[in-house]
């Protein structure tokens, strides 16, 4: 841990490995929802004997992956209290994720005794006004809170300098597969359940932050339309991009944390209007094994989006992904193109818009916690350079540096705005609703700037590995409220290849 850290994420623990006999696996280590919730019901299992589980894991593997930030102190009592509450209640009564521990980003607020500090000294010892949105669901469904996962710094908007998956409170983290880069900025998220140190976990993307670690870290994300879950209580950076979804090893796990946690919260006004999109029996429902008959799939390859050419064996993988697509019954519409796909990566709209956007959003946050060290933008900037060593200043704080220089939304960005509208509308809507498209699927995580500038939704589905040896996912992207369609397509892909396995930690 470096040096700022009041709480340390391991924990001692009497726990072995617990083996579950008669239930399709051999222990706790790649269980499911569904396989953990028959364990319970089957008295196989107790919350309290998968907490401790998971924390024994977590105090062997986080000292070198550190994907987690902290553990909650009160876990072993919160599954305590699910096991009295299941035995005490009707069977079936109880959600799917109740007696589940979960570890949540970070940047997401939680009013018990874990710090929420987007990885900064800075924050350590604030006081959050309540739970996040999120999280009030997660408790109300019965999760378990086991607790902080690591991430990028600030989500990766402090500089373009910090190294992906490094924080001042936890220090480098690392992918599982590689020991190399988990990607970000939930990087923790992934690298805990790709490791099985939780057994779901929720992450935030403002651009690429949730599909990026999964497809790096061979684990499935939801990024959901911008507003279908609340964003109150998470450390911001833009209302007009941010999201929070689930990151979990199986689709059919990550459908069951969105069903937590989607729906209106008050403090987000933007979930009043999306909460239109939940389709009614929520999204289970949409777990269907021939879900892609009759899907029609649209592939672009073009740069950057379909980066992957010079990679013969990646190329090779993809290509036998699309034939199984077809297999599956899907209509695939090849050799598509995204008008203005260029302007989409290579301009400043969308930098200009963000940090106008995140110094108005970073100011709102700081000015609501009840008890803080800093309580603006300009004091973040401030604290980095009186603590320099601490916060690694020599990575720089660029993006915070020009934040502060913005005087909120002004002619330049309006304009840069507008733009934004003009290359979604022409490019990613023109292309779908033309084609009649239910989706379109690219490789990895190269997509994510196409989607998060219109606040598009995303499933990304471990697909293979590089010619390096580095995992990388399939994405399923569609237009605004189209997720059930896209879990129909992720789960049926992920039912017919089935990909994902453990890394040898």
């Amino acid at each position: 841990m470096e040096g700022c850290s009041c709480s340390s994420a391991s924990a001692s623990s009497s726990a072995q490995a617990i083996e579950v006999e008669g239930l399709g696996f051999s222990s706790i280590r790649e269980a499911t929802v569904h396989d953990i919730q028959l364990a319970f019901k089957q008295n196989q299992l107790t919350s309290r004997e998968l907490v401790e589980f998971y924390l024994k894991e977590i105090e062997r593997l986080n000292p070198v992956l550190k994907g987690v930030l902290e553990v909650n102190p009160d876990a072993l009592d919160l599954a305590d209290q699910a096991d009295h509450e299941r035995n005490a209640k009707a069977p079936g009564s109880l959600s799917m994720l109740h007696g589940v521990p979960i570890l949540v980003k970070d940047n997401i607020a939680t009013k018990d005794k874990l710090n929420t500090t987007a990885g900064s000294c800075a924050l350590l010892g604030s006081v959050v006004p309540r739970d996040a949105g999120v999280v009030t669901k997660l408790r109300e469904a019965g999760a378990i809170i086991l607790g902080k996962a690591s991430l990028s710094e600030w989500s990766h908007y402090r500089s373009h300098g910090v190294p992906s998956g490094w924080n001042a409170r936890n220090g480098q983290g690392k992918n599982p597969y590689t020991m190399g880069d988990p990607c970000g900025s939930s990087s923790g998220p992934a690298i805990s359940v790709a490791a099985n140190m939780a057994a779901v976990s929720l992450g935030t993307e403002t651009d690429g932050s949730i599909l990026c670690p999964c497809s790096c870290n061979l684990v499935v994300g939801i990024k959901p339309t911008v507003g279908l879950t609340s964003r109150a209580g998470v450390i911001p950076i833009s209302q007009r991009q941010d999201t929070v979804g689930p990151i979990c090893r199986t689709v059919a796990d990550a459908v069951h944390v969105l069903d937590a946690i989607v729906g209106i919260d008050h403090n987000d006004n933007a979930s009043i209007e999306t909460s239109q999109y939940i389709p009614k029996g929520g999204y289970a429902q949409f777990l269907r094994a021939d879900g892609l008959r009759g899907m029609r799939l649209g592939i672009v390859r073009e740069n950057p989006v379909y980066y992957f050419k010079n990679d013969t064996i990646a190329k090779q993988t993809i290509e036998q992904h699309f034939n199984t697509l077809r297999e599956r019954g899907a209509i695939l519409v090849d050799n598509l193109k995204i008008a203005n796909l260029d302007e989409i990566y290579s301009s400043s709209n969308e930098e200009t818009a963000l940090v106008a956007e995140f110094k108005i959003c970073i100011n709102a946050y700081l000015k609501e916690l009840v008890d803080a060290p800093v309580h603006s933008l300009t004091d973040l900037i401030a604290f980095n350079k009186e603590n320099s060593e601490l916060e690694r200043l020599d990575y720089g704080q660029d993006l915070f540096i020009k934040a502060e220089a913005t005087n909120g939304i002004g002619n330049a960005e309006k304009e840069a705005l507008a733009n934004l509208e003009k290359l979604t509308r022409e490019g990613f809507v023109e292309l779908m609703t033309k084609n009649k498209l239910d989706a379109l699927v690219t490789p990895g995580n190269s997509v994510s700037c196409v989607l998060a500038i219109g606040g598009f939704p995303g499933v990304i589905v471990p697909a293979g590995y590089d010619s390096k040896g580095k995992p990388f996912g399939l994405c399923f992207g569609g237009l605004k409220g189209s997720e059930p369609k896209l879990i129909e397509i992720a789960y049926s892909f992920e039912q017919a290849t089935k990909i994902r396995k453990p890394p040898k930690v």
